[in-house]
């Protein structure tokens, strides 16, 4: 199957929601190649970059799904790079 590559940028303004937003990130583990998390403690938010190598409808669902979790807001950000894993 075709992939793409892909960085989703997280900003997470309610901790509230993080066991969800972590709990959809374990379920699209199979595709995630890294994660780097920077909590920023002046503004109480945190900010989180995940680095995917999925198929376009995977990322697209997983950005969707962190998008409707309350006071998170998520980004993509897609490399022309494709190709199968």
């Amino acid at each position: 199957m075709e992939t793409r590559v892909a960085v989703l940028g997280i900003i997470v303004e309610n901790p509230e929601s993080v066991e969800k937003l972590n709990a959809l990130l374990h379920d699209f583990a199979p595709y995630i190649i890294g994660r780097m998390g920077v909590p920023y403690r002046n503004k109480n938010i945190s900010i989180i970059s995940v680095a995917l190598d999925a198929p376009q409808d995977a990322i697209s669902a997983l950005s969707g799904k962190i998008g409707r979790l309350p006071g998170i807001n998520v980004k993509t950000a897609y490399s022309n790079v494709g190709g199968k894993p």
